[in-house]
This record gives structure tokens, sequence and C-alpha cells, in this order.
């Protein structure tokens, strides 16, 4: 009986000090993360109200060494939260940064196309059906006219505003 039970835990390996190390500052980090959030984004997650109050204390502080022992103290009591739903919620605001930021950049890169190729409105037109030609074609030529005469880039914006609420459009549905 002893042999049986001394083997099952020998079979299991300790965590060794470099490992809990890393889970420390794993932790640690995500609550670095804790504290770049806005208050609208700190309210959805479930949080222990202590590790909450440290989080908010931690924006207040600027002095670095108090910052750094504050980030200290919030992964102390990470350890005695479940990181999992934390991470979830990060990931979700990360994924939705992403695809903000892909938007924008697929709006820039149509407008640029717009206004450097002839073709470009054509094949706008050809994937997004729905869009208002007319007004495209306007924006368009009163771009290039702003540009030629050095004026301000009012309709070099509203184009861009335009491609933007499109291209959302499509992406919605």
């Amino acid at each position: 009986m002893f042999f049986l039970l001394w083997s099952v835990m020998s079979h299991e390996t300790p965590i060794s000090r470099t490992q809990r190390k890393m889970q420390v500052l794993a932790l640690q980090d995500l609550g670095v993360e804790l504290v770049a959030l806005n208050e609208e984004q700190l309210a959805t997650i479930e949080l222990p109200e202590a590790l909450r109050d440290a989080v908010r204390e931690t924006r207040r502080i600027t002095r670095f060494e108090a910052r750094r022992r504050q980030i200290q103290y919030i992964g102390k009591l990470m350890r005695g939260v479940d990181p999992e739903p934390i991470r979830a919620a990060l990931d979700a605001w990360r994924a939705q940064s992403r695809s903000h930021t892909a938007l924008l950049k697929r709006t820039e890169q149509w407008r640029e196309r717009l206004l450097a190729e002839p073709g470009a409105l054509a094949e706008l037109l050809t994937r997004y059906p729905h869009a208002d030609a007319q007004r495209l074609r306007v924006l368009i030529r009163n771009t290039l006219r702003e540009r030629e005469a050095g004026k301000p880039p009012r309709s070099f914006r509203a184009l861009f505003q335009a491609l933007r609420a499109l291209l959302e459009e499509k992406r919605e549905s």
C-alpha cells in the first residue's frame, strides 16, 4: 500500500521555482492589462472588490517604484482569482480592436485606389452593388480637385467616411 501511494506521488512533478515565477509574472502582466482598461470595460469583468480597488489605485500612482509594488500586489491578488474569464474578456476586446483596425486599413486602401486607379470605382461597385455610385464619383472628383488646388481635404475626409460606412454595412450584413 505504501509503495503504491509513493509511486503515485513520485509521478507528480512539483512545479519548479522558475515555473512558479513565470506564473506569477503572467498574472502580473494580466493585472497590468486590467489597469489599462477603461472604467466601463473594468466594470464588465467579475473581480473581487479588493482587486478592483487595487487596479483603480494603480491608475492614480505615478511614481515608478510605487507603481511597480502596486502591480506586484495586484499579481498577488490575482493568484486567488480564476484568470481565464479575464483573459477571455481581454481577448474579445483585442479581437474587436483588430477588426476595427482592419476595417480602417481596408477603407484607406479603397480610398487610395479610387484616387489613383480609374477602374477602381467599377470594381468597388461590383463588390458593393448597393453603393451610391453618384456620390462616390462626386467625392472622388472633388478630392482630386482639392489636391490640385491645395485646398483643405474636406472631400478627402468625406470619401473616407462614405467608404467606411459602406464597408461597415457590408461587414454587418
